[in-house]
């Protein structure tokens, strides 16, 4: 799990975009791309490589009116993933 202090970043070559043919968004990196819904596009609107986790689950949370405890819940699983098939990057 990703702890409140550490810092998620898209790495290098890896970026959100439109999809306008599609409509929706997409996190595109070389040779790969995930389709984003609506939750996974508000989290990864968050990651800009300088807010912490915790900072981006109390941002999400306020944002919308959901627990702090639920959403690093939800948004540190979604991430989790993310990194695992190498799409994000955590620095301490």
């Amino acid at each position: 799990m990703i702890g409140p202090g550490e810092v998620p970043r898209l790495p290098r070559g890896v970026r959100v975009q439109a999809d306008r043919v599609r409509g929706g968004w997409v996190l595109l990196a070389p040779e790969r791309a995930v389709t984003l819904d609506a939750v996974g596009q508000a989290i990864l609107a968050e990651v800009d490589g300088a807010r912490s986790f915790g900072e981006i689950c109390a941002r999400l949370a306020a944002a919308f009116g959901a627990p702090e405890a639920q959403i690093a819940e939800d948004a540190g699983g979604f991430l989790n993933a993310l990194r695992a098939r190498l799409f994000l990057e955590i620095t301490p």
